[in-house]
């Protein structure tokens, strides 16, 4: 929503301005330029990319139109798993525990928590290492570097839309100035015609220039940088649940890894010790409450 609100901020700031000082918005309206501007950013930018980074550009927009951020009732889905994970690490077989995470989709810890299933790469790196506990051969230390390696990898691949709608902001000024040269040499075939005629296609040009200036500006630099944050704070999962379950590696009890984990999140969306508490006692209440 804020990013609509932005939007529509600077086009009006800009184009109430340019009407306050007394210019033609008619003279603004010029298809082709946008045509030549948008076409050539978007097939660089396909020309850039693998055809699944441009798909998961587009899936990033959407995200960022819809604020598609963990809530804390994904926060605490997150912890009620991992606490329910830990409570049977301790109680149950390991033949209990691996039906859990071999089949996370039939596993009533995980349906009790639907906004973690619904992640299927986060629920994949929740049974890895919960799998890798189980065995018990790995050390705290080898687990935590492992948990880096694929965290990095991860939020390279989350990235990837980000570094490429940023690389196409940073062209669009260049490809306004084609734009607006096309526009010149349209003028210069009409060089004989009147001093009005002249001024208008001159006119029409620059408004390539501009556009190309607003395209990188205003539109796609503000959109990148919305997609950098929307998956960042999406990232933050993985963090969570590496803290809890090293935590619990290096001997604290479920109820103390918790904290662990639920400390990496921000101050501002940290849901509160009394929350977490009620989730490890009913986990996923609310859903179940709601079903």
């Amino acid at each position: 929503m804020s990013i609509i609100i932005g939007l529509v901020i600077s086009l009006g700031c800009i184009l109430g301005g340019y009407m306050a000082m007394g210019g033609h918005v008619d003279v603004l309206i010029q298809p082709f330029e946008l045509m030549i501007i948008g076409g050539a950013g978007l097939g660089g930018f396909i020309m850039a990319n693998p055809i699944k980074v441009v798909k998961d550009s587009g899936k990033a927009v959407a995200e960022v139109l819809k604020n598609a951020v963990p809530k804390e009732r994904d926060y605490l889905d997150v912890l009620g798993v991992l606490y329910s994970l830990m409570r049977d690490l301790r109680t149950k077989s390991r033949n209990e525990i691996e039906a859990h995470i071999d089949n996370p989709d039939e596993s009533s810890i995980f349906q009790a928590a639907p906004s973690v299933l619904k992640n299927k790469e986060l629920t994949a790196f929740v049974c890895d290492y919960v799998r890798l506990i189980i065995i018990g051969n790995a050390r705290s230390h080898e687990i935590e570097a492992l948990m880096d390696e694929e965290i990095n990898t991860i939020l390279t691949d989350k990235m990837k839309p980000y570094n490429s709608i940023s690389v196409m902001g940073d062209s669009f000024p260049a490809i306004g100035i084609v734009a607006a040269v096309l526009g010149v040499i349209k003028a210069m075939g009409k060089i004989n015609e009147s001093p009005e005629v002249l001024g208008g296609l001159i006119g029409a040009a620059l408004v390539g220039t501009m556009l190309g200036i607003i395209l990188s500006y205003c539109v796609c630099g503000p959109l990148a940088a919305q997609i950098k944050s929307v998956r960042t704070k999406q990232h933050r999962l993985y963090i969570i649940v590496k803290q809890t379950l090293l935590a619990y590696m290096n001997g604290s009890v479920p109820q103390v890894a918790l904290e662990y984990g639920r400390k990496t999140i921000s101050s501002h969306e940290r849901p509160s010790i009394d929350a977490v508490e009620q989730e490890m006692m009913n986990p996923g209440g609310e859903n179940k409450a709601a079903a």
